[in-house]
């Protein structure tokens, strides 16, 4: 590695990040669907010639995409290789889960970035396509039992040989969507944030020669990993337990456990998911890639000043068994990975917080309760409301949970009800906290939410659910306690009903005027209830958060001397 001065180094660090962000920006900007434009799930990085690995990402997409592609630029490596003619201008495309992680809505585009006619980086966008096919609109399939009753499966294909774009891939991705017009404009995003990111890295390389770039980016992994070794030493050694479980699979009413074994020795790190559950029926599997990217992502939770490249990871071990749930192998179905990870990031919390209870907060609500509402419009042109919803953040050392965020598998947003209602015939009857539902601690979890959306096209819509939490509740640490449960129901002529398998159901038609209803949960509490101030807790009964009667249950009759 070459020597390079630390103010260098800094720019050049900023700098990196910055195409990144620009790139980022870029796609938000131009692309069709809510779910990248409003929601930005989507990513850009650039990724190490030889292994794939994350050297930059941006800050504004989904930290799972920091590890995940570069498992994605790495199988595009290895086709490059055995087919011995990649080239510039080159530019590949794939949603293949199994071999770039998370799920068939991601499509992920690669871009080799020569210089000098030699190869120097990969560039790579990732978004969330609105309809990729498969049986249900937004692919959100809770029945599915392989990935083909998913969506359309695209293995890594290139979409362009040395600039020129081959128009049969994109006629072959556009007949596979309901929503053609949105996938031909996220197409160009990513396209475009691609082409900036090389204008970019010209810039940079023209100013600072590729030399003086390339030592930068080995310098900041190099450094990555010595602050990782450095925050692992100043934690106690010891191996620490945790559990959680997932409601079912969709298909078998059972529930899965997911399990984990945090050891730290010297400057080391394991997670040992030995005893998940092995490989399940539906579609909470997730493949290997998305594991080890989800255990990137609470790390960088755990220790949130490290940088994001693949060298925080060097000191750390994630050990996932083969044939479980965590390491599933094509074509199992992988579409809810989202519910899968987020009990991941929870149990690493939880065993986390009998390790240094200082560095964690409590479990957040846990489920991103993929909600989609499709139909037809009365022209015969067929619509697709695909969003997800939030809920409450666990409370923390420092402090109470936050109400009403998003899933802390990402930096997204949640789609603003304004928009979902100027795009689709729906309308928001209830868009609310949710009292009740954080779960009580010295500092508690955040508030879930109430959303109830009805229905206003005149030939009614179908609606599937793929959620999660609606029989084990988010917990608490520290001796805090756990928070209220996930509860979705449906209206029908005959009233509300509530799915057979509490969190997943498919193929719920709706009538005009008929709402379908989500109340999510809180996060878990933070310390025991017993050392909340009763001041605190006076105020939440004032603003309505919790009930007198709950407030009584879990902090005794303290709050009301102080309300008198």
């Amino acid at each position: 590695m070459s020597d390079i001065d630390p103010i260098t180094l800094a720019v050049l660090a900023g700098r990196m990040e910055q195409i990144a962000d620009e790139m980022d920006a870029t796609l938000f900007r131009a692309a069709f669907n809510p779910i990248i434009a409003e929601a930005h799930d989507a990513s850009h990085g650039l990724y190490h010639a030889a292994s794939g690995d994350t050297l930059v990402q941006g800050k504004s997409g989904l930290p799972i995409f920091v590890g995940v592609m570069s498992f994605a630029v790495k199988a595009v490596i290895d086709k490059a290789a055995a087919e011995g003619d990649l080239a510039d201008g080159d530019i590949f495309i794939f949603n293949d889960a199994h071999l770039g992680g998370t799920h068939l809505s991601d499509m992920r585009l690669v871009r080799p970035y020569f210089r000098d006619g030699e190869l120097f980086c990969y560039l790579a966008s990732v978004g969330h396509w609105h309809d990729v096919g498969g049986a249900v609109p937004g692919n959100y399939n809770p029945a599915a039992t392989d990935a083909f009753a998913e969506a359309f499966v695209l293995p890594p294909v290139r979409l362009a040989r040395a600039g020129q774009v081959n128009q049969d891939i994109i006629d072959i991705l556009l007949r596979n969507t309901r929503l053609p017009q949105s996938a031909m404009g996220d197409l160009n995003g990513q396209l475009g944030a691609l082409d900036l990111g090389v204008k970019r890295l010209d810039e940079l390389l023209d100013e600072y020669g590729a030399e003086t770039v390339r030592a930068a980016l080995d310098a900041l992994s190099h450094r990555a990993e010595a602050l990782m070794r450095s925050e692992l030493q100043s934690l106690p050694d010891g191996r620490w337990e945790a559990e959680d479980f997932l409601d079912n699979d969709g298909i078998t009413d059972t529930p899965l456990p997911i399990r984990v074994a945090l050891e730290i020795k010297g400057d080391r790190m394991v997670l040992d998911f030995d005893g998940t559950a092995p490989r399940c029926a539906g579609p909470v599997n997730i493949a290997l890639p998305t594991a080890v990217a989800t255990a990137y992502v609470a790390i960088k939770h755990v220790f949130p000043a490290l940088p994001a490249n693949a060298g925080v990871m060097r000191p750390i071990d994630v050990r996932i068994p083969e044939g479980s749930l965590l390491s599933a192998e094509f074509p199992a179905p992988v579409g809810g990975y989202t519910e899968t990870i987020l009990r991941m990031i929870d149990v690493i919390f939880s065993a986390m917080a009998k390790a240094a209870p200082q560095r964690v907060v409590a479990n957040a609500y846990g489920t991103i309760n993929a909600l989609s509402i499709a139909g037809k419009r009365s022209n015969g042109q067929p619509w697709v409301m695909f969003s997800f919803y939030g809920g409450g953040h666990g409370g923390t050392p420092e402090g109470d949970g936050l109400n009403h965020g998003n899933a802390p598998i990402s930096t997204a947003t949640i789609p603003p009800m304004e928009i979902l209602e100027a795009a689709y015939p729906v309308m928001f009857r209830q868009w609310a906290l949710r009292p009740d539902s954080a779960g009580a601690g010295a500092h508690r979890g955040g508030l879930g939410a109430v959303y109830e959306i009805e229905v206003l096209e005149e030939n009614g819509a179908e609606a599937f659910l793929f959620g999660e939490r609606g029989r084990f509740s988010p917990q608490g640490v520290a001796g805090g306690e756990e928070s209220a449960l996930n509860v979705f129901s449906y209206q029908q002529d005959d009233g509300w009903h509530h799915p057979p398998m509490a969190s997943k159901m498919r193929g719920i038609r709706l009538k005009q005027g008929q709402a379908v209803r989500l109340e999510t949960p809180g996060g878990g509490g933070y310390g025991p209830a017993r050392e909340r101030d009763p001041q605190s807790v006076a105020h939440d009964v004032a603003m309505g958060y919790l009930s007198a009667e709950e407030a009584t249950r879990h902090y005794g009759n303290a709050w009301q001397e102080v309300q008198k």
